[in-house]
């Protein structure tokens, strides 16, 4: 089973991804954190290597490709802002995690140790060139949301009923997948046309 976990940051990808897959008994990997390893590899702060991957698309290739090699393995929790594109083709279920700009930033600033101010001047950044970069070596808007089958705002429910909805849904997919799909309620009979009042 493949399961990718998609939204901007600070919208709960890795924290969700994380709780799914150790509760579907699923590896967890993060495209994000290849990226990070990626910068730290090269010693340029994220930022800046996010400017270098704007420029040369190899980068981006390279994260594709480590993530696509996870998740041919099977059995897999993939979270990134480009794994259900990437991954569109081979997953079993698309999820896209969102949540307000203000909720974002908090939590942000709260995982950096950065003041909220910051932490919106480095998103807005961040999201900024990553948006152009996308657009320009993949050819689509991180905005279409047309791909995904579950869209959730995080910021709606508690942590516990946000990884619940998550749970049920992949159980539905994984089920779905395998042809087990529950069968219609029996003491449910449909009401014949000719009993109908108007």
């Amino acid at each position: 089973m493949i399961v990718t976990v998609s939204g901007p940051h600070g919208s709960g990808k890795s924290t969700y991804a994380a709780r799914l897959a150790g509760s579907l008994g699923l590896r967890h990997v993060s495209a994000g954190l290849m990226f990070r390893k990626l910068a730290d590899e090269r010693k340029v702060s994220l930022e800046k290597f996010q400017e270098l991957a704007a420029a040369d698309p190899n980068f981006d290739r390279l994260v594709d490709e480590r993530t696509m090699a996870e998740a041919e393995r099977g059995d897999i929790v993939v979270d990134g802002q480009l794994a259900g594109w990437v991954l569109k083709e081979i997953s079993d279920l698309r999820v896209l995690l969102t949540a307000p700009l203000v909720v974002r930033l908090e939590r942000i600033a709260a995982r950096d140790h950065i003041s909220l101010e910051e932490a919106r001047r480095q998103t807005l950044h961040r999201e900024g060139v990553q948006a152009e970069r996308y657009r320009k070596h993949y050819g689509f808007s991180i905005d279409d949301w047309s791909i995904y089958q579950l869209i959730l705002d995080t910021s709606f429910g508690s942590i516990e009923d946000t990884a619940e909805i998550l749970h049920a849904a992949a159980l539905t997919a994984k089920n779905a997948k395998i042809g087990n799909t529950p069968g219609k309620n029996p003491e449910v009979q449909p009401i014949p046309a000719d009993t109908i009042h108007r």
